[in-house]
């Protein structure tokens, strides 16, 4: 569009300020170029007013929204895990158990003929924690109990799957 026709489009639109406005109407009532575009855009806009909207059917939104449920539908829900990372995580922590238990071996010494009596020494540095209150009283209760409602829910979940693949 060129500057004429924005500056009537603006005025026949009431879009712009009051002075603008002032400036047109003399303009128009001055000017015959801008006159006679002023009555061409005029006479479109009355008939663009005259123009009934045409409007989607009732079921266009329901019909849209259920194309869209589909699709997400189709889609995977899980997340596209990369391999790498899970591989990276196993690869760490096989080292560390490996380091661990190399650390363990090597400061292990069995002495005599007797297996039960082994004599472990760790450096001097190093101190084990004493585990005599955790093993004995509520702890290994709630250990024991844990690992009991653990072990049904576990049978339950594979009965239930066994169950179900039985009926398909």
């Amino acid at each position: 569009m060129n500057t004429i026709e924005e500056k009537l489009w603006n005025y026949i639109d009431d879009t712009c300020s009051p002075a603008e406005q002032d400036v047109i109407a003399r303009l128009i009532e001055q000017d015959e170029v801008y006159a006679q575009k002023y009555q061409e855009l005029l006479a479109l806009n009355q008939e663009f007013a005259k123009m009934e909207l045409d409007e989607p059917p009732m079921a266009f939104t329901y019909n849209v929204m259920e194309a869209i449920r589909t699709e997400n539908a189709m889609q995977p829900l899980k997340a596209n895990i990369d391999k790498r990372i899970i591989l990276g995580i196993a690869i760490f922590f096989v080292f560390t158990i490996l380091t661990l238990l190399t650390f363990i071996f090597a400061n292990i010494h069995i002495s005599g003929i007797n297996i039960s009596a082994t004599d472990i020494k760790l450096p001097v540095g190093v101190k084990l924690p004493s585990t005599n209150s955790l093993v004995s009283g509520p702890v290994l209760k709630w250990f024991l109990i844990f690992d009991v409602v653990l072990a049904l829910f576990l049978t339950d979940a594979y009965l239930r799957r066994k169950k179900t693949a039985s009926h398909l």
